[in-house]
């Protein structure tokens, strides 16, 4: 495990693609995180009054702590910039952005390393510190990725599918005679009605997607892989889960304060 050094306050955010979520670190300890709706479009003012008004509302409504460091990873490539800019009018230093180049400890053994997503990888890097290897990172975001782990600590690669809400969309959009249902675990397998029988489908189909990549995988590689769960959709589809192990829905903070103290010789 990495420990965090004392007094240091360290600001880590994840932007998706359809959620953003920061979180403030004091050294090992997660003193308070959120989590935004991703707007493409923000400018680096709009992005730095959000950030400004987060930090300033502290645990009783006092102010809070300004970041000592700061960290990013991001799959919108639109807003690296404004972000960027945003963190650097706010801080007055520069963030550190997960990209080529900087130190994660962990070998990438994709063909092109570059088109791996940073969240992936940090992703990976944070549940090999938390259960070793070889492990499978399933993240349920926009798209639902599952990501290898090898047993000496490799990123060996992964899968990507449709998220549930992509799936769930494109169901109500296409058929005219069915109607958006809520996504929840419904309470038997066969629907009594169009809606429990949506219900079912989306939840129980694609859970069963999962358990079976999660086998297929598993196959694969060879033995028992340790499986973690994370994402917004982590606790709805990993406690359905016979494969999941472990469900952690800030796993990928976890891995950016990681990566953070491994570039600053933590």
């Amino acid at each position: 495990m990495v420990s965090g050094r004392g007094g240091e306050t360290l600001l880590a955010v994840d932007v998706g693609n359809s959620n953003t979520v920061l979180g403030l670190w004091k050294g090992p300890e997660l003193e308070r995180h959120w989590r935004l709706t991703t707007r493409r479009e923000a400018t680096s003012d709009e992005l730095a009054l959000s950030v400004r008004g987060l930090l300033a509302a502290g645990p009783a409504g006092g102010a809070g702590a300004e970041p000592t460091r700061v960290i990013v990873a991001s799959v919108v490539p639109s807003l690296k910039f404004p972000l960027r800019q945003a963190l650097r009018q706010l801080f007055g230093r520069e963030p550190l952005f997960v990209e080529p180049g900087v130190k994660t400890g962990m070998p990438v053994l994709y063909e092109v390393p570059q088109e791996v997503g940073a969240d992936r990888i940090v992703n990976a890097v944070a549940a090999f510190d938390a259960v070793g290897g070889p492990c499978i990172v399933v993240d349920f975001g926009t798209a639902t990725t599952f990501d290898v782990v090898t047993a000496k600590g490799e990123y060996a690669g992964g899968v990507i599918v449709p998220g549930i809400s992509i799936s769930a969309e494109a169901l109500f959009e296409k058929a005219a005679r069915l109607w958006r249902v809520e996504i929840r675990r419904p309470e038997r397998v066969v629907g009594k009605t169009t809606a429990g029988s949506v219900q079912s489908g989306l939840y129980f189909g694609y859970l069963s997607l999962v358990d079976g990549m999660i086998d297929r995988i598993s196959a694969e590689i060879g033995g028992r892989p340790r499986v973690i769960a994370t994402g917004g959709l982590a606790e709805l589809f990993g406690g359905g889960s016979d494969r999941i192990g472990e469900i952690d829905p800030l796993l990928t903070l976890k891995g950016l304060r990681l990566i953070d103290e491994r570039n600053r010789g933590g």
